[in-house]
């Protein structure tokens, strides 16, 4: 099986999830109000900048398109970082926010979550010409191996927990304001490895020409979901119409076309 079917695997996984049984019955109508919804676009091929045409495209933004036509209200788009983006939410700011969530206990303390869209597991993403090291063990042994993460996310306490001592202060790990940030530094030398789910990883990889490339295998499992204000009234709505597009297979045909056809920059 190939590496990119192999990923496919791991996202079909949500399916396995139990549809509500009313999944077929008509989705509620929201009359057509404006939901704003925020996002970090930098996460391919979730949701990124088309490097040919400057718009935002990605797997979430298909998804939510599609959930706002079925629930029949207008989405508006906005953007922010991540670091800021669940405060912004919890605060009311937007009424959704997706960037590829992980589904969190803390996390849940101040916003709430749809029901889970994506599963995806962590992997280790590093110069194409890498050769030091080939798995997270081989990686913890290298001493002068230097980790790039963004603090606060799931990626940064794999590389805690998963990879190194334990200590969130460990000065192999460096830290970035974005993801988009740390791949950088990973591709001019600066850090070694990036820790990443499959999904942005593939598109990096997809990109790099080669220069870039995953390693080792999966170093834990995580559920997407969207966020919202706590006890926001599109939780219910959302997490129908998510429950209907896993029923009828949109949900699969977007992965495939974004995880399998999708080549980006081509």
């Amino acid at each position: 099986m190939t590496k990119s079917k192999l990923l496919l695997a791991g996202l079909l996984a949500c399916f396995l999830a139990p549809v509500a049984a009313w999944a077929s019955d008509a989705l509620p109508d929201l009359g057509g109000k404006k939901v704003v919804v925020v996002t970090e676009n930098a996460y391919p091929p979730l949701q990124f900048i088309d490097p040919k045409t400057g718009k935002q495209i990605g797997w979430e933004y298909d998804a939510m398109d599609e959930i706002a036509k079925r629930l029949n209200f207008k989405v508006e788009y906005q953007n922010t970082s991540w670091d800021a983006m669940i405060q912004a939410v919890s605060d009311n700011q937007y009424n959704i926010g997706m960037t590829g969530i992980t589904i969190k206990d803390d996390r849940k303390e101040k916003v709430d979550f749809s029901d889970p869209y994506m599963r995806s597991e962590q992997f280790m993403l590093v110069r194409g010409d890498e050769s030091r090291f080939t798995d997270a063990k081989t990686f913890a042994d290298f001493k002068d191996g230097l980790i790039g993460a963004q603090a606060g996310t799931t990626p940064f306490y794999t590389a805690v927990y998963s990879v190194l001592d334990g200590n969130e202060q460990n000065p192999r790990i460096k830290q970035f304001e974005t993801f988009g940030a740390s791949v950088q530094a990973l591709k001019s030398g600066d850090v070694d490895v990036v820790l990443t789910d499959g999904t942005a990883g593939k598109g990096y990889v997809d990109a790099s020409g080669g220069k870039l490339k995953l390693i080792g295998g999966p170093l834990g499992t995580e559920d997407f979901g969207f966020i919202f204000p706590k006890g926001s009234d599109l939780v219910k709505p959302v997490n129908a119409a998510i429950a209907a597009l896993k029923a009828d297979g949109t949900l699969e045909a977007l992965n495939k076309k974004w995880f399998l056809d999708y080549k980006m920059g081509q």
